[in-house]
């Protein structure tokens, strides 16, 4: 069967244009794909018709030789096309479907590195920055400013960020004309790599910025100014976008994030919304009850009511007088939690009066008459 002339099997006219016949070259193989044509039982031939027309047409010099000689001109050695009967070589797909191969998976292997991909490539978004900031708990309580200083990467004012003297645009690099990436063929396979010219980038730049060294950023220390809202707590994330590290050739900005910490507070203990404050009293006035004044995150007092016969562990709560919430109205409570200090370095007349004390209240400890009570029971039944 006589082969079709390969700018019909692309569709395109004798005089196309480099580019109009990579263009249908891309349409057509995208078409005929074997793996989106499972049920074409034809699919599979027809593709590889594609690639070598493809194969001739892409190439000036094949090009020329097929235009003057045909299909003759690879076979029999003339032309200068050279390779076996028939003109396709296993080598020469390989380069073929590499053309098409990032159209046809771009979208599993993220784009070419050339075009609008090189221009990605070359301005790079900066980096993400963390700082950690500590922050005390009445400044978690009411909110705060603060001022930060965060070494980061600004963009060069040298150069206005292009990385090249005088702020001259990068030109394409000659290694990978522009992809930033290169090709190596392995039998079948083509493997690509990072341009090892431009690392990359897809341009490189003639005179590099004497100020930045072509990187289009520098190194330096900026105050910025952050607002604390009231009831963070450790953990607590607040992002500035557009403070971070400064993009690579004039790219975009990357964001900076504050990660809080609330240091222990002397007083006070922490959970959630609410605050939990340890009061000591005397044995004396646990047993007689009475009042305690309490202190309270805003800076003020409180006055809580003891009733007789407190005992250690006991707790009392003050409405609203917690933490704000961080999201949405409300604010938490305090809990007052009682601890009975038992008295010590006693004199003599001290020592008399609680044994005195001792022996009349025998019948008022009730909760250690039960203990002892069930100890007893504990023993005795032991024994039994």
């Amino acid at each position: 069967m006589a082969k079709r002339d390969f700018y019909d099997v692309l569709g395109v006219s004798k005089g196309a244009s480099a580019e109009e016949i990579k263009k249908a070259y891309r349409t057509k193989a995208k078409e005929l794909h074997p793996d989106r044509n499972s049920d074409n039982p034809t699919a599979e031939a027809q593709f590889k018709e594609v690639n070598e027309a493809y194969d001739v047409l892409k190439d000036e010099q094949k090009k020329s030789a097929y235009d003057r000689f045909g299909h003759a001109a690879f076979e029999g050695g003339m032309g200068g096309g050279g390779g076996p009967r028939g003109g396709f070589q296993q080598g020469d797909f390989s380069s073929a479907f590499s053309d098409v191969f990032e159209d046809l998976f771009g979208d599993f292997m993220g784009g070419r590195g050339g075009g609008a991909g090189g221009a990605r490539a070359r301005a790079q978004r900066g980096s993400d920055l963390r700082y950690n900031l500590r922050i005390s708990l009445e400044e978690a309580w009411k909110g705060a400013q603060k001022t930060i200083n965060v070494p980061t990467s600004v963009t060069c004012d040298t150069c206005r960020g292009s990385g090249a003297e005088g702020g001259a645009e990068p030109v394409t690099c000659p290694t990978c004309s522009g992809m930033g990436k290169v090709r190596a063929q392995q039998g079948f396979f083509t493997v690509e790599r990072t341009c090892p010219t431009c690392n990359g980038m897809g341009q490189t730049i003639k005179n590099p910025c004497k100020t930045c060294h072509g990187a289009g950023r520098v190194e330096k220390e900026r105050a910025l100014s952050v607002n604390i809202p009231p009831g963070v707590e450790t953990g607590t994330r607040i992002r500035l976008a557009g403070e971070g590290e400064a993009g690579l050739r004039g790219g975009p900005q990357g964001d900076l994030y504050i990660f809080i910490e609330v240091k222990e507070h002397a007083l006070f203990q922490r959970e959630g919304v609410h605050l939990f404050c340890r009061v000591p009293i005397s044995m004396p006035a646990a047993a007689l009850g009475g009042e305690v004044e309490v202190p309270t995150i805003d800076g003020g007092r409180a006055r809580v009511k003891v009733p007789a016969g407190a005992q250690s562990g006991k707790q009392m709560r003050l409405r609203g007088k917690g933490m704000p919430a961080l999201r949405g109205p409300g604010t938490g409570d305090m809990v007052i939690e009682l601890a009975v200090e038992t008295p010590v370095n006693l004199t003599a007349k001290q020592k008399d009066l609680l044994r005195e004390f001792e022996k009349l209240s025998e019948e008022n400890n009730p909760e250690g008459k039960s203990f002892f009570s069930k100890v007893k029971g504990f023993w005795d039944g032991m024994k039994g």
